[in-house]
């Protein structure tokens, strides 16, 4: 069986990842993918290949909008906020989440 890779992600766990970041402020992409690599210690790293896309289908879902803003280095970025709906989705994946785990840590400790 393949060793798992530093910066792989369980499955299903990225737009959640994403819907946390979001709700602590607005943020371009790549700010979105650089607060999940610092907060997780690196050992999370996303590339626009997944970023965007999951950026697309979450705005398409109601999720998070979009605007343009300027940067912090003054160029034009496109910012993604999280909406109400989003609020809603993060806290029923955070609720998912927490029980997968405990079944899985218990599923362990067995």
């Amino acid at each position: 069986m393949p060793e798992p890779k530093s910066g792989d992600l369980v499955q299903g766990t990225l737009e959640m990842l994403i819907l946390k970041t979001l709700a602590l402020q607005p943020m371009h992409g790549y700010g979105v993918a650089l607060r999940i690599e610092q907060v997780s210690g690196g050992v999370f790293r996303v590339n626009p290949g997944s970023l965007l896309p999951a950026l697309s289908r979450m705005e398409r879902a109601g999720h998070v909008k979009s605007e343009w803003r300027a940067s912090e280095n003054n160029r034009r970025a496109k910012y993604y906020l999280l909406t109400a709906k989003g609020r809603n989705a993060l806290e029923a994946e955070t609720e998912q989440w927490d029980r997968q785990a405990a079944a899985i840590r218990r599923i362990l400790e067995a």
